[in-house]
């Protein structure tokens, strides 16, 4: 079962990913579009993932909030955490296991 890279990929996005949804850890690069009438005001911000699912902010929080979103750092940071990390701990335990087959071979 451990054996398979598959299953420790996606044991690992799983491992990885809850805290970061769950949990308002503020991360990632981001920006708050701020609403005053007629006025836009965009401030750059860190933001954490919780908050687009609806978790780890009050509503008061909000007022005055039109919008937030991810930068691109924000997104290439949140891939590389959630996807990239994972497939490289996959991709190494693979050619661990295909090294100790090599050995065993000998």
């Amino acid at each position: 079962m451990f054996k398979k890279p598959i299953f420790i990929f996606f044991f690992g996005v799983i491992l990885i990913a809850t805290p970061l949804f769950l949990f308002p850890i503020n991360l990632f690069n981001g920006a708050i579009v701020f609403e005053n009438g007629p006025q836009k005001i965009v401030q750059d911000a860190p933001l954490s993932l919780s908050y687009f699912i609806g978790l780890g902010y009050e509503e008061e929080e909000m007022v005055g909030v039109a919008d937030f979103y991810l930068k691109q750092e924000g997104y290439i940071l949140a891939f590389c955490l959630i996807i990239g990390f994972p497939a490289l701990l996959a991709y190494r335990l693979k050619m661990k296991f295909n090294e100790d087959e090599k050995k065993k071979l000998k």
